[in-house]
């Protein structure tokens, strides 16, 4: 069994608020993802902020919370809250919800 190394994979569970929804928020968090080997979703929720849920190698996961903080997003970000855990698995693709 060889020990974590740098390519192990992880899940990142972010909250995004701000004007993030009916802009193209999730379309462009699903192409990033998908340009960086990720599987998960971006899913609106009720109170206004946009939940992404991303799984792969910490690396790539690490990229796209940069994005996601870049000011270069559709919309405009005021915050993201991130959670990191172990992978569940079970993720086929990339979704918007």
């Amino acid at each position: 069994m060889s020990e974590k190394n740098e390519q192990e994979n992880v899940r990142l569970t972010a909250w995004v608020r701000g004007r993030v929804q009916g802009v193209g928020f999730r379309w462009w968090t699903r192409s990033r993802a998908l340009e960086l080997g990720l599987v998960g979703s971006a899913s609106n929720l009720a109170d206004g902020r946009v939940e992404v849920i991303a799984e792969g190698p910490r690396e790539s996961c690490d990229k796209l919370l940069e994005l996601l903080r870049s000011g270069e997003t559709p919309g405009r970000v005021d915050a993201v809250i991130e959670r990191w855990s172990e992978p569940r698995g079970g993720l086929v693709g990339f979704v918007e919800r």
